[in-house]
């Protein structure tokens, strides 16, 4: 649309761009890391084999 005014351009590349950036802030914030659960001791059986 070459006809178009470069004011309507400038607006909808604003546009655009901010509504990129309004995407990306929201995915960026919206990441919940997991919640590190402290680490349970594991009790390890020895079996002794005497053959």
């Amino acid at each position: 649309m070459p006809q178009m005014a470069p004011l309507n351009w400038l607006s909808l590349f604003f546009m655009f761009v901010s509504i990129f950036l309004i995407y990306n802030a929201m995915n960026y914030f919206s990441f919940m890391y997991p919640v590190k659960q402290p680490e349970k001791k594991k009790t390890i059986k020895k079996i002794n084999w005497k053959w």
